[in-house]
């Protein structure tokens, strides 16, 4: 690990510091996404020893999960590097022992959950340093007793939940949370308490205790003991008698459940608790006797909220049953008796302002026709769930006509009367899910104007009949999922103009109908056709069927049957600008065409879990438009790579699940061009543990940015037992400090030495190379013959431009008119099908002469300038006099100030130029250009130097009259030094 530290660490400063993006990750932790640093879960680990949790977590903690772990005890000091901790759940676990100081630090934890443990014992100061403390739960545990002080530093304690222990003595309960000035909240249901005997007092501020489910056979109390209880709950004791209240104090209580405990006739004519606030659910009044009787005991109260008459056993009703009860403002609830009709609801009519019925959990077979309309305006809610009702008769809500809700869900209803709905004009939400209905008609929801929400779920449909939900205007929520149905009629739709959710999921639609999304193409934001029988035997579809769904933004396709969408159409999605979310899962798609989602710009989440066949067909740009997507899901699809091509544009995406591929290794430059990556899932993937991941691996393990969750855990393929965290890379480096060190020094040495000789000695090296592959190919002999054995006199080196100079005017006086000279022109003498440097390198050393016609077309071409460079390693190397120069019109200083080795030539040798028209007699000078250039190529190629030249007589002026006007003195018109 240290040799790839420092091979990083050298690589890092050789090339400048690039950042990459890093990762971190926790032993046995997730941080939740989006949390900063705050939210950690902990959950099914098999670790024993909380330490192994924990291990590694930030001190930013503020929330901490830890459930459904082996872990059996928490030691002292467990948490004290995470003192910011606000919220710590350890329920679920298997906790049997709570060390002295297991939360020491912990001076700012707001809540604690031990719940459904093995607790049997706490020490007594193991809360001392929680003095913010204010929810403790300790439910389903095995704690017997609570011993004295423990809540003595918890003074901010508020709710106390020790339900399902075996507690038995109350009054060291009383005791220890009698101090508690701000506990408002108490549990102690599901314990083995017999009596609330105790010599403490309850804290003031307690106003709700349960004490349901004990073995009170007595309460054992002061008279005031009670007397600050708003919510008390003594349900379920049994053995508990009436005249145990007699001497208590129930005057503030709000709601008192004792539900199979009292004969509660005799409890309220003994207690002086509020009897408007009692609730009578369980309380075995199961006969007409006994509710009359209820209701004159009511009447003291004159008014009365809610009546709770749930799990009475009640078999029958009259119709003054409740006559004598006092104006029911709110709700009745008659749920879990033995009713098997409620007829109109005429036993209330004396109860005409209630607003809401509960009637659940009964034996209800059928809702009869109620004609007769008025006589509960003011009932709102109606609940007929869980009961066995088989048909609904015409005008059966008819006398409720300004209901709200209405659940008729959870029946065995087969048939619904066309009009069994009519007059609910009100209705704003209907349930009739989970039922056995198979039909639906164009009128049975005509009087449904102002619904809003329609649950079918779960039903037998199978085709849903033109004008079905025509008058849902309002209608926002349709669901009609999980039913049978194969088609929609052409106009079954219509009226449905403020849909804004449509669940289809889990029927048989072979194929997505785009005539039936019209009526509310504006409106949509929901659809969710999963588990269905969609699918595409092409890839081009003709029209993409969500086309006009502007405002959708959540899209359910997962879970085609039997065999998956099949194909994914390229088109499919075109025009779902608006799209959020996007669901693919469970769908054999064996390829992604690259523009498959390049119209959902805006989608923010796709999940594309147990999808397809492969990661051959995620092919480069599949994802390029999706430059919002923050959460992609790859779980199971058999990758076998992750490539830069692929998930590049991809710049906001911060949750990454990559679980159980078979992809081995992960590139460093496709991880770094996810810029706002944060959590990255790669659990049961195949990843070697080879060479090829040493870069993986270090940043994984020293990086602070993007979790890895759980690599950990992450095992090698080929050795269970190593972990891809910390397998060996000794192999794969040696210690490369010092040559890390040269090699970038030598590096830089020939990027600063290789653009000097490049400037220097660029046409010396592309000469020898030349010479060199003449040579090799053994041309290097026959181009070094003498000069008497050369093939031309002259080689003619001239850009294309001025060819016609050359055949209008050299060609004619040097090959013509007498004269004897050979000329090597390369359109006329080239070898065909030769390299073009091969004829260069051959004309030049075939030729005992040079001649080079300069032009400015001559000297912007680089083949040019290659045989006037040949030309001059020949006149300066071989010291050979070979090369001529004929300047075909005049050329700047400035302009030839950049060809050196031209200059050079100038400097050593005479040159010709071409006498313009400007010339005082243009024939004559021409005469005299044609003869210099003659004698020039007659002469011998040995170069003499200038001190032989000046010694035999030669004069660099010629004696010659002057006939153009712009030559200087000592300058010939046809020879200028």
């Amino acid at each position: 690990m240290g040799s790839l530290t420092h091979l990083l660490l050298s690589v890092t400063v050789a090339l400048g510091a690039v950042e990459l993006i890093s990762g971190y990750s926790f032993q046995n932790c997730i941080e939740v996404p989006f949390s900063r640093g705050k939210s950690f879960n902990c959950i099914r680990r098999k670790s024993k020893i909380m330490k192994d949790l924990i291990d590694g977590l930030p001190e930013t903690a503020i929330n901490l999960t830890i459930t459904v772990n082996p872990v059996w005890q928490v030691p002292k000091n467990s948490f004290v590097k995470l003192p910011n901790l606000q919220n710590l759940r350890l329920d679920q676990n298997k906790l049997r022992a709570i060390e002295q100081f297991a939360f020491q630090k912990l001076n700012h934890l707001k809540s604690l959950n031990m719940s459904v443990n093995n607790i049997s014992e706490l020490n007594s100061s193991v809360f001392q340093d929680l003095h913010n403390l204010t929810f403790l739960f300790l439910t389903n545990n095995r704690l017997k007793q609570i011993p004295e002080g423990i809540f003595s530093n918890v003074l901010n304690l508020r709710t106390l939940t020790l339900r399902q222990n075996v507690l038995m003595n109350f009054s060291g309960i009383a005791e220890s949370v009698s101090h508690l000035k701000h506990l408002t909240m108490l549990d102690l249901c599901f314990n083995n308490l017999t009596s609330l005997h105790s010599n403490a007092s309850l804290p003031k501020s307690l106003t709700t205790l349960y004490i349901c489910r004990n073995n009170l056979l007595t309460l054992g109390c002061k008279h005031s003991f009670l007397r600050f209880i708003q919510v008390l709950d003594f349900s379920y004791n049994s053995r508990l008698p009436a005249k145990a209240f007699q001497d208590v104090d129930l005057s503030r209580i709000n709601y008192l459940r004792l539900r199979s405990s009292v004969k509660i006739l005799e409890f309220l004519n003994i207690s002086n608790v509020p009897v408007n606030h009692v609730d009578f659910s369980g309380t075995s009044l199961n006969n007409d006797t006994l509710l009359m009787e209820l209701c004159r005991l009511l009447k003291k109260a004159k008014w009365i909220k809610d009546l709770n008459l749930d799990s009475n056993g009640i078999r029958n009703q009259t119709f003054d049953i409740l006559r004598y009860c006092p104006e029911i403002t709110r709700a009745l609830n008659l749920s879990r008796n033995n009713l098997k009709s409620l007829g109109c609801l005429k036993f209330l009519m004396w109860q005409t302002h209630i607003k809401g019925i509960t009637a659940e959990h009964n034996h209800f077979t059928s809702l009869p026709s109620c004609r007769k309309k008025g006589y509960f305006k003011d009932l709102e809610d109606l609940s007929y769930r869980y009961n066995r009702i088989l048909s609904v008769n015409s005008h059966a809500f008819f006398h409720t006509p300004n209901l709200k809700l209405l659940k008729l869900n959870i029946n065995t209803i087969a048939f619904l009367d066309r009009k069994a709905l009519k007059g609910l004009k009100k209705l704003e939400t209907l349930r009739l899910d989970n039922n056995l209905l198979t039909d639906l008609y164009n009128n049975t929801f005509e009087d449904l104007f102002n619904l809003q929400t329609l649950n079918l779920r779960n039903n037998r449909i199978a085709v849903i009949f033109n004008g079905t939900f025509l008058n849902l205007g309002n209608l926002t929520i349709l669901d009609l999922g999980g039913n049978k149905i194969t088609h929609i009629q052409p106009s079954g739709l219509e009226g449905l103009k403020s849909l804004s959710k449509f669940y289809l999921d889990g029927n048989n639609f072979k194929q997505i109908d785009t005539t039936l999304h019209s009526v509310f193409q504006d409106t949509l934001t929901t659809l969710d056709l999963q588990r269905n029988q969609i699918c595409f035997l092409k890839e081009d579809v003709s029209y993409s069927p969500f086309m006009n769904l502007s405002r959708l933004s959540d899209l359910k396709l997962d879970g085609q049957q039997p065999y998956g969408l099949n194909i994914l159409p390229r088109n499919l999605f075109r025009g779902l600008h608006s799209l959020k979310s996007l669901y693919l899962t469970n769908n054999e798609i064996p390829d992604l065409s690259p523009d498959v989602f390049d119209d959902l710009t805006g989608l923010k989440f796709l999940t594309l879990d147990n999808c397809c066949l492969g990661v051959a067909h995620l092919k480069p740009g599949v994802f390029k438009n999706l430059r919002n997507l923050t959460k992609l899901v790859l779980e199971n699809m058999r990758m076998q790579n992750f490539s830069e091509e692929v998930f590049r544009n991809l710049t906001q995406l911060s949750q990454l699940q990559l679980n159980h591929n078979a992809i081995q290794s992960i590139t460093l430059d496709a991880l770094d061009s996810l810029h706002k990556l944060s959590y990255l899932d790669m659990r049961g993937s195949s990843l070697s543990c080879t060479c090829k991941n040493t870069l993986l691996q270090n940043w994984t393990v020293n990086n602070t940015k993007v979790q890895v969750v759980y690599l950990y855990n992450l095992t090698c393929p080929h050795d269970p037992k190593q972990k891809f965290y910390n397998f060996h890379t000794n192999v794969c480096y040696i210690d490369l400090g010092e040559y890390l060190f040269l090699s970038t020094a030598l590096v830089i040495f020939l990027f600063t030495l290789i653009p000097v000789l490049y400037v220097k000695l660029y046409w010396r090296m592309k000469y020898s190379y030349y010479v060199f592959r003449s040579w090799f190919s053994e041309r290097w002999r026959r181009l070094r013959e003498e000069e008497e054995n050369c093939k031309y006199d002259a080689f003619v080196s001239y850009n294309s431009s001025d060819e016609q100079w050359i055949m209008d005017q050299l060609l004619p006086n040097l090959e013509g008119k007498g004269s004897s000279f050979k000329l090597c022109l390369h359109h006329r003498d080239f070898e065909p099908g030769r390299y073009i440097v091969d004829n260069i390198v051959s004309a030049v050393y075939g030729s005992r002469k040079t001649i080079c016609v300069v032009s400015k077309n001559f000297l912007r071409s680089e083949w040019c300038s290659l045989e006037i460079q040949l030309a001059s390693y020949r006149l300066f190397d071989e010291l050979r006099d070979v090369l001529l120069l004929v300047f075909l019109e005049p050329i700047s200083e400035r302009q030839l100030s950049s060809y050196h080795r031209m200059r050079k030539v100038m400097l050593k040798k005479t040159y010709l130029q071409w006498p313009g028209p400007d010339c005082i007699d243009p024939t004559q000078a021409q005469e005299l250009f044609w003869n210099q250039l003659r004698r020039a190529i007659g002469t011998g190629s040995r170069l003499e130097t200038e001190e032989n030249y000046m010694s035999k007589g030669h004069a660099t002026e010629s004696n010659e009259t002057e006939h153009c006007e712009t030559y200087t003195s000592d300058e010939n018109f046809y020879l200028l030094p």
